[in-house]
């Protein structure tokens, strides 16, 4: 997977399966610093995660920190709306994380505001920035993975699950006719 590369559709049998994604998704995040140092592209890794409750969002994170070398435990920033991490690679290259969960802020205008500073925040810790619920935004950024995250049966949720993984300035399929997040039901 590379920027360049078409959008992606993954079956996920399980949590683990969700959680390695995560972790394959940190090393491409890594590596595609240099390819966003392009005007108008954010210079921070930015992945934005869609789905319904208990799609796996968190897990992907989980996974996520893992591949960032984050050993603490990662929950859901529901209610604190951020958590920061700090992680070390394996060769000791020390890494970031800043993890946001949109799903309590019901105004684009909140919503954009928070992303503004955790932006400026990921930044300065030269941190990846995780997003869940990117739907409250009132735009996607510029130069965002993206990846939406279904089950793959919604009354048998053991089937697993499915994610459509979007690299940067490539068009995103449409499973379901969406690709946001249609907020709390």
């Amino acid at each position: 997977m590379s920027p360049q590369d078409a959008p992606q559709w993954r079956q996920l049998r399980n949590p683990a399966a969700t959680a390695a994604l995560g972790r394959e998704l940190a090393a491409e995040l890594l590596t595609s610093r240099a390819w966003a140092q392009r005007p108008g592209i954010s210079a921070i890794p930015l992945l934005l995660l869609s789905g319904d409750l208990g799609a796996g969002k968190t897990c992907l994170v989980q996974g996520l920190a893992a591949g960032l070398g984050i050993s603490e435990p990662i929950t859901s920033p529901t209610f604190a709306l951020a958590q920061h991490y700090q992680g070390r690679l394996a060769d000791g290259t020390p890494t970031a994380l800043v993890h946001l969960d949109l799903y309590r802020l019901e105004q684009s205008a909140a919503a954009d505001e928070l992303l503004l500073q955790e932006e400026e925040e990921a930044e300065a810790l030269g941190a990846v920035l995780a997003v869940e619920w990117p739907g409250r935004l009132s735009l996607v950024p510029a130069g965002a993975w993206q990846v939406q995250l279904e089950l793959a049966s919604a009354t048998e949720p053991e089937r697993g699950r499915r994610a459509w993984i979007r690299p940067p300035l490539s068009p995103l399929p449409r499973p379901g006719g969406s690709n946001h997040d249609p907020g709390p039901r």
